[in-house]
């Protein structure tokens, strides 16, 4: 179980006079944060209510903010009929019959499940013996593109129809798609869909156990779904637009299929809702982190927003982020250009630039307090030639700290604008709470600038487009 443990967030690198803001400048819009927490509160309670949304807000999708804690609160009255409890009991399920899984979606539909996977499973999970995972199935990702070899390539892992005779070769799909009309995912599942039917053989009854949709109450993949005889389905819930769905079946889902602990994931979650409705500014990481970017952006330009994370399994995390600010904030030729890099891998292509190029950068590093793994020695070497002895004692975390600080260092130096988010670990409490954090930062800061943070015209244009090209 986790300690409970909050993430910080720290502003100290941003305090820079020529280039940066003042504690001041923070101070001076705690105003305008306190009400746009207020407004969002507020949109909540208008969702729920049932009551009239102005045009303006229009879709007012903000039923993500308490979907941790209605779920969890319906968990432990019922935890046999809740929603929770019903996922898990499919996830036992399929970890019991298959060794793989595909989830098919794209956007919000899958970059959650994946950044979930990438941060709290094992390194290189899908490479390990079942046996070494516990009996969780291997996970796999598509239908968010239509890449034909990555496609081809994966069906062919798969046995590409080849019938199934034990749990080792048998798979499923987990389908997400709101109104299953997207084309990339819709495609994939139909070729996918084909080469499980013949997996299944002469069990005819099989395919309606191994495809489990998450989908709208209606629409074509609810349809089908229906067709297929699907044993369950889950829905996205009404009010959660998809990048704002990780914490709803969209991500427990493929979350529990994994084994991951989904009750700590939303705790987390909740966790946060509770600083951030209670916490001052100053001591709220949400508002301080919204007051940090937005200035920044105002005062000195800086419109690219770096997420600067110190470990690997962090990356798909910062890359969901990146569709999250994105889709939310880049419209009316408006909001910050997202970029997420891993270091200190891409310090070796990226830091020349961050250190001394154009001066339009926030970097926010992302780090890592307590590794997963035991930590790893440089080790003692009779072949000295690389003169590593003398750091034979330090381990890897140590050598992650030294680059750390010597790269804040370099950076406050020459006067660039650096925060730090300290995660606790990447165990499934922390993580709920960072995916709360930046999505409640990204509403308030949509309030903050007048721009619904909710809605995504520009992909709808690009969805329009396509099937117009394409002759549907």
């Amino acid at each position: 179980m986790s300690d409970g443990k909050l993430l910080t967030y720290d502003p100290t690198g941003v305090f820079l006079a020529e280039t940066g803001i003042s504690p001041e400048d923070l101070a001076g819009v705690a105003t305008q944060l306190e009400a746009a927490r207020t407004e969002t509160m507020a949109d909540v309670q208008l969702f729920h209510s049932g009551g009239t949304v102005p045009k303006e807000k229009e879709p007012l999708d903000s039923a993500f903010i308490d979907m941790p804690n209605r779920l969890l609160a319906e968990y432990r009255a019922d935890r046999d009929a809740s929603e929770l409890g019903r996922i898990l009991k499919t996830a036992e399920r399929l970890r019991e019959s298959v060794d793989r899984v595909v989830v098919l979606g794209i956007g919000g539909s899958y970059m959650g499940a994946r950044a979930l996977m990438d941060a709290c499973c094992e390194p290189y999970f899908n490479e390990l013996s079942r046996a070494d995972r516990g009996s969780r199935p291997r996970m796999y990702f598509e239908g968010n593109n239509v890449d034909n070899d990555a496609s081809q390539g994966l069906l062919r892992l798969l046995g590409n129809g080849k019938a199934a005779k034990s749990v080792d070769d048998r798979w499923a799909i987990l389908v997400i798609s709101k109104s299953g009309g997207t084309l990339e995912t819709a495609a994939a599942f139909r070729q996918f869909l084909a080469k499980l039917q013949c997996s299944c053989g002469d069990d005819a009854d099989a395919l309606g156990d191994l495809v489990v949709p998450v989908t709208g109450t209606s629409g074509r993949l609810f349809d089908l779904a229906g067709a297929i005889g699907c044993k369950d389905i889950y829905n996205v819930p009404d009010g959660v637009g998809g990048r704002f769905s990780v914490l709803s079946a969209v991500g427990l889902l493929p979350a529990a299929v994994l084994g991951l602990n989904v009750v700590q994931l939303l705790e987390g979650a909740v966790a946060m809702n509770e600083h951030f409705q209670q916490a001052s500014p100053g001591e709220n990481a949400v508002l301080d982190y919204v007051g940090v970017s937005h200035l920044l952006e105002e005062k000195r330009g800086a419109n690219i927003r770096i997420m600067s994370v110190w470990s690997k399994a962090l990356e798909a995390v910062g890359l969901w982020y990146d569709q999250l600010l994105a889709e939310s904030l880049g419209k009316a030729e408006r909001g910050a250009t997202p970029l997420t890099t891993v270091n200190t891998r891409d310090l070796h292509s990226r830091a020349q630039q961050h250190q001394e190029g154009r001066r339009d950068k926030l970097i926010t590093n992302v780090i890592v307090d307590n590794w997963r793994c035991d930590p790893l020695a440089v080790g003692h070497s009779e072949l000295n030639q690389d003169k590593l002895n003398d750091l034979a004692d330090k381990t890897l975390p140590d050598l992650m700290a030294a680059a750390i600080q010597g790269t804040n260092q370099a950076y406050r130096d020459d006067n660039r604008p650096t925060a730090d988010i300290h995660l606790p670990d990447t165990k499934e409490h922390a993580i709920g709470q960072f995916f709360q954090m930046m999505m409640l930062a990204t509403v308030v800061e949509g309030r903050l600038m007048g721009i619904n943070p909710y809605g995504q015209p520009g992909v709808e244009g690009y969805k329009n487009n396509m099937s117009r090209i394409l002759g549907r």
